[in-house]
């Protein structure tokens, strides 16, 4: 438990991802509380502000429903240079941001944000690179027919099918999966 045993502790998403990794390290929730925010981006901004400002946002919303609460939100941008790709919802969405990254470095953007029922906020940023091996035109087609990629940024999950598209990464690992556990841990422990 992160924190004195009054205090709720609350994961402000819905991804089953960041619950997992909370788990992980003994920091269970004892209430998941997805929060609905506008992950459009503004214009020019870059991807390390957005993941940072979604983190945000959807702690505030989380907080003014659960002001008692320590609340915990998160958001995971993958970004190919200064262009931000989408959480991947089609297959010609999919196509789009794999053709992109095949054969390419491309970086993962964690937001964290940590806030305590006295409005005390902590925020972090994490930053992963991960380089894709070329993909053939069968690696596209098998990885497209699996369906793993729906709703996932950048249309992949390094945990899934396409960890094996993967040959190099510098930084967290938990990160691009959805949470840097060792970042969330270190602020997590600060609330005791």
């Amino acid at each position: 438990m992160p924190t004195q045993s009054h205090q709720k502790f609350i994961l402000a998403s819905a991804s089953p991802r960041r619950l997992a990794l909370l788990q992980q390290i003994g920091y269970p929730p004892d209430i998941v509380a997805p929060a609905d925010v506008d992950e459009t981006p503004r214009k020019d901004e870059p991807p390390a502000a957005l993941a940072l400002r979604l983190a945000l946002e959807k702690a505030a919303v989380v907080a003014r429903l659960h002001p008692e609460a320590l609340i915990l939100a998160a958001d995971t941008v993958v970004a190919c240079g200064r262009r931000i790709l989408p959480k991947a919802e089609t297959e010609e969405e999919v196509r789009a941001c794999l053709t992109l990254l095949s054969g390419r470095r491309h970086r993962v953007y964690g937001g964290i944000a940590l806030r305590a029922p006295d409005g005390k906020l902590w925020q972090r940023s994490v930053v992963t690179m991960v380089k894709f091996a070329r993909l053939s035109d069968d690696d596209l087609a098998a990885y497209i027919a699996s369906g793993d990629w729906k709703g996932k940024a950048g249309g992949y999950a390094i945990q899934g099918p396409a960890g094996a598209f993967v040959s190099a990464i510098n930084g967290s690992y938990t990160n691009v999966v959805g949470l840097c556990v060792y970042t969330t841990k270190k602020l997590l422990m600060t609330t005791r």
